[in-house]
């Protein structure tokens, strides 16, 4: 019975050496990938992408009307009637102002007069010519029928009678004519004293209240009787500095921010006026607003940000993961995640991506951040990092 109890001993303590020596043998083997694994630095990463790209410039702006004018009267009156007040929304061709202009009325009343007199002498005149021509027609067709039967003399008096008649007719329609052309004139100035709005827009300005006189516009120094803004549709003006004039274009993409609005939209450069001003040395260009809410008004101000030398599907990374030694080069990380220091060629660069014109293809992960706590040919765990900023 003792002895079957010493041999059950060492059995299990022959079991027990032998698990001991497998756990041992265990770790010693798996230690050095546990090392291995501790030793694999986690980087991050982004991926070369294409995306359009462009340099862009930020500019301070000012909306302006886009057409304003100061209405002038072309005869001189009083103002008898004025239909409208600072604020109000007119239409093309609404009537705005009406001044009084008495003599006028007479000078067109005098002028039609004159014309039918002058219609009546026409009348008078072709019934002279008619019979002085009757009777020249009919003392030629008896002298040829009948000669010497009509003296020379007569004769000669009655074609001098037939053309005075034909000059006196020409002369009184020449009159009408010119009684006609009075009447127009005539009612031409009544029509000015007619002062209409040439455009749609809005009354900015009002200078003159009723009985006011106002003088013919023949000068600058004339008061006017309202400001009239085109503010449906509104010039957005902006300075260009002369570094970047040359590479301006109409149709180039704006991104506009109105910060008393708190809006922001899109728009196109629709014309710059090619000449640099020699005092700022700077090139206006603008940018068609239309505004037909009126939500936006003429002197607000707005940041313009210009988008220059746009490119399109270009291969871009991160400003960051670009070093820029002797020559520029990244941190590819290749398909056995390991660092590969790459050189590479640089295009346009932007606030946050920069171009790579050569050494990348898409989809390659290049590493961000700091260099030096990697060196190339190691092993590393890619972790990847989506840009922050697009373009």
């Amino acid at each position: 019975m003792n002895t079957m109890k010493r041999w059950s001993l060492k059995i299990l303590v022959a079991v027990v050496v032998v698990a001991g020596a497998a756990l041992v043998a265990r770790d010693i083997c798996t230690a050095p990938k546990i090392k291995e694994d501790r030793q694999i630095f986690p980087v991050a990463v982004a991926k070369a992408t294409r995306e359009g790209m462009a340099n862009e410039l930020v500019c301070c702006a000012e909306f302006r009307p886009y057409q304003e004018v100061d209405l002038h009267a072309k005869v001189s009156g009083y103002v008898k009637t004025i239909h409208v007040d600072v604020g109000d929304r007119v239409k093309e061709g609404q009537e705005l102002v009406v001044l009084e202009v008495p003599e006028l009325q007479d000078d067109l009343v005098n002028g039609e007069a004159a014309r039918q007199r002058t219609k009546d002498e026409v009348e008078q005149a072709a019934a002279a010519f008619d019979d002085a021509h009757l009777a020249y027609t009919r003392l030629v067709q008896v002298a040829k029928s009948q000669p010497n039967l009509i003296a020379p003399q007569e004769l000669d008096n009655s074609r001098n009678k037939d053309r005075n008649a034909q000059a006196a007719l020409s002369a009184a329609k020449q009159h009408v004519q010119e009684a006609e052309a009075d009447v127009s004139k005539f009612k031409t100035m009544v029509k000015y004293s007619h002062i209409v709005a040439p455009f749609e827009g809005v009354i900015t300005k009002r200078y003159a209240d009723l009985g006011s006189l106002i003088q013919a516009g023949t000068s600058s120094h004339t008061q006017p009787l309202v400001r009239l803004s085109q503010n449906g549709l509104l010039r957005l003006v902006f300075p260009v500095s002369i570094s970047s004039v040359s590479r301006i274009r109409v149709g180039d993409l704006v991104d506009i921010h109105v910060e008393s609005l708190k809006n922001t939209f899109a728009g196109k450069v629709s014309r710059f006026t090619r000449k640099v001003d020699l005092e700022t040395r700077t090139m206006e260009a603008e940018v068609e607003v239309p505004n037909p809410k009126l939500e936006l008004i003429p002197g607000m101000y707005a940041s313009v940000v210009l988008k220059l030398d746009r490119r399109e599907k270009a291969l871009v990374v991160p400003v960051e993961a670009v070093a820029r030694k002797s020559r520029p080069t990244v941190y590819l990380v290749n398909a056995q995640d390991r660092i590969e220091e790459r050189v590479v060629t640089l295009g346009m660069e932007t606030p946050y991506k920069t171009e790579i014109t050569g050494g990348l293809k898409e989809n390659d992960l290049v590493m961000i951040g700091a260099r030096s706590l990697v060196r190339p040919g190691q092993k590393v765990r890619p972790k990847l990092i989506e840009a922050a900023h697009t373009e």
